[in-house]
C-alpha cells in the first residue's frame, strides 16, 4: 500500500502549483528544502472500524455529507477534528449564512431547526452555539456515528489506487479506520493530499490566496444603538455604508483595520458578531503560519475593542464574549476532480446533466496583498448562475474517494463564488447520496449515476 503522510510531520512540506499559461497545473506536496529526515518506526494499528462510508470534516458540507450517506442506507463514521461539528459555523463562530436561500434539502432542514429554536434573528445571522446542538442531534437522528477530537493523518490506497484505509490521532492513539468510501470535506483537501491527489491553490497569476479572518462575539452594544448609528446591515437597505461607517469608526479611535470592510452581524438584541480581520499571506497548509495569523489577528481584535469601549458612548460596556478557536480560512487546497468547475462556467451559466448545486453567489475575492482598500471584489467577473457537477466532487486520481465543499475542482475564480457554506451544504448531500449508493451497490462514485440518486 502506498502511504501519503500528513504534512508537518518534518517529513513532508508543500508546493503551491499556479495556472500555466496553457490552464491549471496540478501539484502534489514536496519535501521541504534542508529538513532533516526521522524514519517514523512501524507499527500494528488497531483497525476501529470497516464500515460503507468514511467522512472527513465535520463542517456544513461534512454534516450533510453523513446525514445523506446514513439516511441512504449506509452505515457511516464522521471525523471530526473539534470538539463540536460546524466548522466554520461554529468553531470559526461565522454566524451568518451565505448562499443558502431555496437550497432545500438538509439545508432547509437546518434552517427549519435554527427558527424553531429561537436561534435564528434574520434570513441570514445565527447563534452558533445553538447551531452546534441542532447539527449534532441531526446527525443522531439520521444514525450518524460521530467521533470528534479526532485528526486524520494519514490515508493508504491499494495497487489499484483507491482509497482504502486512514489513520487518526486522537486520545485513543493512533487507530485505523477502512471504508468502502471516503468523503473529504476538510475544507482544506487534507484527505485528499493525503491520499496522493493533485491539487492548485492560490490565484492563477500570483500564487497568493485569500487572506484568511478571525472572528469575535461581542456583547455590551444594542441593536437599537446599531441601528440608530447606521453601523448594521438594516432589513430593506441596500448597500454597505453600515460597514464603511463601522471602519470610520474604529479609525476613530487610531486604528486602521486590516479588513477594509469591517462588519457586525446581529444575533441577539445584545449579543453581535464581528468581522474586521485580514491575515494576508498565510499558508494555510503551514501550521506555523496559520498559529502566527490566529495570535496577530486575535491581537488585533482585542486591541480593536478595547480602543472602541474606551471612545465611551454606545460602546462603553462593550467586551468581547468569544474569538473563533479556528481562524475562518477562506481557501486550501482544490483538489483535482473528473471535472474542474472554471470561470468560463460563471461567465456563461453553464449547466450540467450531473448539476448536483446551482451556484447564484458572485465572485467574491477578498484582497490577497493588503492593498488599496482592502476589501473585496469579483476581478470583473459577473456571474451568471451555473452548476456544479457530480463529476468535480470525485476525486481524479485516487478511487472511492469524492469531495465537498471548498476544497473541490475548480479554479481560483469559480471557488470565490462556491466557496460559501449554503453551496457547501448542497454538495455534502449530493456526496453522501453517491457515497452511500456506491457504497451498497460496490461501486466506484464515478460508475454511479446522478439520475440514480437524485429524486429533485
Amino acid at each position: 500500500m502506498k502511504r501519503r503522510e500528513l504534512l508537518g510531520l518534518g517529513i513532508m512540506g508543500s508546493m503551491l502549483p499556479v495556472a500555466s499559461s496553457t490552464g491549471l497545473t496540478w501539484g502534489h506536496e514536496s519535501g521541504k528544502k534542508g529538513a532533516s529526515v526521522f524514519q517514523e518506526p512501524s507499527k500494528k494499528l488497531t483497525v476501529v472500524e470497516d464500515v460503507d462510508v468514511i467522512v472527513c470534516g465535520g463542517g456544513p458540507a461534512g454534516v450533510a455529507a453523513a446525514i445523506a450517506s446514513a439516511r441512504n442506507g449506509a452505515k457511516t463514521r464522521l471525523i471530526e477534528f473539534h470538539g463540536c461539528l460546524g466548522g466554520i459555523w461554529t468553531v470559526g463562530l461565522l454566524s451568518n449564512l451565505i448562499e443558502h436561500e431555496n437550497k432545500g434539502g438538509i439545508m432547509q432542514e437546518i434552517l427549519d431547526a435554527l427558527t424553531q429554536s429561537g436561534a435564528q434573528v434574520s434570513a441570514t445571522n445565527y447563534d452558533a452555539e445553538a447551531m452546534k446542538v441542532i447539527l449534532d442531534q441531526l446527525c443522531k437522528d439520521a444514525g450518524v456515528d460521530v467521533r470528534l477530537h479526532t485528526r486524520v493523518v494519514a490515508a493508504y490506497t491499494n495497487s489499484k489506487k483507491r482509497l482504502e484505509t486512514i489513520v487518526t490521532e486522537s486520545q485513543s492513539g493512533r487507530e485505523a479506520w477502512r471504508a468502502k468510501t471516503f468523503i473529504d470535506t476538510s475544507g482544506n483537501g487534507d484527505l485528499a493530499a493525503q491520499a496522493g491527489c493533485s491539487f492548485v491553490k492560490g490565484h492563477p497569476s500570483t500564487g497568493l490566496a485569500q487572506p484568511a479572518s478571525m472572528m469575535a462575539i461581542l456583547t455590551g452594544i444594542t441593536k437599537y444603538d446599531m441601528v440608530r448609528s447606521n453601523l448594521i446591515s438594516q432589513a430593506g437597505v441596500k448597500g454597505s455604508q453600515h460597514k464603511i461607517n463601522l471602519r470610520e469608526e474604529i479609525r476613530s479611535v487610531g486604528m486602521d483595520p486590516s479588513y477594509g470592510m469591517p462588519t457586525l452581524f446581529l444575533i441577539r438584541d445584545d449579543l453581535f458578531a464581528m468581522m474586521a480581520n485580514h491575515q494576508y499571506n498565510m499558508n494555510s497548509l503551514d501550521a506555523q503560519d496559520i498559529t502566527q495569523a490566529t495570535i496577530e489577528s486575535r491581537l488585533e481584535v482585542y486591541n480593536m475593542v478595547d480602543k472602541l469601549r474606551k471612545k465611551g458612548g454606545i460602546w462603553s460596556d462593550l467586551r468581547i464574549v468569544a474569538t473563533s478557536e479556528q481562524i475562518g480560512l477562506r481557501e486550501g487546497r482544490r483538489i483535482k476532480g473528473l471535472y474542474t468547475v472554471n470561470r468560463e462556467d460563471l461567465i456563461k451559466g453553464s449547466r450540467f446533466d450531473d448539476a448536483v448545486c446551482r451556484v447564484k453567489f458572485a465572485v467574491d475575492i477578498h484582497s490577497v496583498d493588503g492593498k488599496g482598500d482592502k476589501g473585496y471584489g469579483s476581478e470583473g467577473i459577473k456571474v451568471q448562475p451555473y452548476d456544479i457537477p457530480l463529476r468535480s466532487l470525485i476525486a481524479s486520481e485516487v478511487g472511492g474517494l469524492m469531495m465537498a465543499g471548498r476544497c473541490i475542482s475548480g479554479d481560483f475564480f469559480a471557488h470565490a463564488s462556491y466557496r460559501v457554506t449554503g453551496n457547501a451544504v448542497a454538495m455534502g448531500e449530493a456526496a453522501g447520496k453517491v457515497a452511500a449508493k456506491a457504497s451498497l451497490t460496490n461501486r466506484l462514485a464515478h460508475e454511479v449515476q446522478w439520475k440514480e440518486v437524485n429524486k429533485a
